[in-house]
């Protein structure tokens, strides 16, 4: 019930997404690449209210972070081994959703778990793990990589998801979570049709059977 509020004051404030979500930041291409405003997003904040973080709220802002930085990192090793353009492309992309999360940091005024640190460092032990682990399986062959990325969009998806739901009262944070994860959505999407389109399958690590169905059978959101 809070997040459907922070979404209906999003909605007020200015327009909603594709998918009847909240104020769109983020512009999507044919591939569904999509790619945040960030000059956008940081007028939209302005509009909105610096609330006061629960634990759980600021561990979240920290999470994302740093797990947009994992889908970075992961693509751009994944690009050093293999020709495919979308590696790349997205990676660039998610500089943008990376940016996204740091204005959130300084806007609480949290210290920034990404910092200076280079491709493959991280300060979430866990996600350094998970780095090592996904470059390793995705650097065996062509399908195996767009797995991972596949692999990725789904972990995304499914944090951000959980993420909303201990959301309080912080409209601003709410905005920048529903635009990623309709990133995310976006580039699953993608990911799947090239698996498909190299002679591959897949199957969920993440999200339920149903979920992912109707993320990949569902057209592109422009939001």
């Amino acid at each position: 019930m809070r997040y459907f509020l922070l979404i209906v004051i999003l909605v007020l404030l200015g327009g909603c997404g594709g998918d009847g979500g909240s104020i769109s930041i983020a512009s999507v291409d044919r591939n569904g690449y999509t790619t945040v405003n960030n000059n956008q997003l940081s007028v939209q904040l302005t509009n909105l209210t610096v609330g006061t973080l629960s634990a759980d709220e600021t561990a979240g802002v920290l999470l994302m972070r740093e797990e947009e930085k994992l889908a970075r990192d992961v693509y751009r090793s994944l690009a050093n081994l293999f020709s495919q353009p979308i590696f790349d492309n997205i990676a660039d992309i998610e500089e943008t959703h990376m940016q996204a999360m740091l204005l959130l940091v300084q806007r609480y005024n949290l210290t920034d778990p990404v910092g200076s640190q280079g491709i493959g460092s991280f300060t979430d032990p866990q996600l350094q793990q998970l780095y090592v682990q996904l470059v390793d399986e995705g650097s065996s062959d062509l399908v195996a990589g767009l797995s991972i990325g596949a692999r990725i969009e789904e972990l995304d998806i499914a944090d951000i998801s959980r993420l909303e739901t201990q959301l309080e009262d912080n409209a601003d944070i709410a905005l920048v979570y529903d635009n990623l994860k309709r990133g995310s959505r976006n580039h699953l999407r993608a990911f799947y049709q090239q698996i498909v389109s190299n002679g591959g399958s897949y199957t969920p690590v993440y999200l339920s059977a149903d979920e992912f169905n109707a993320i990949i059978n569902s057209d592109i959101e422009r939001g």
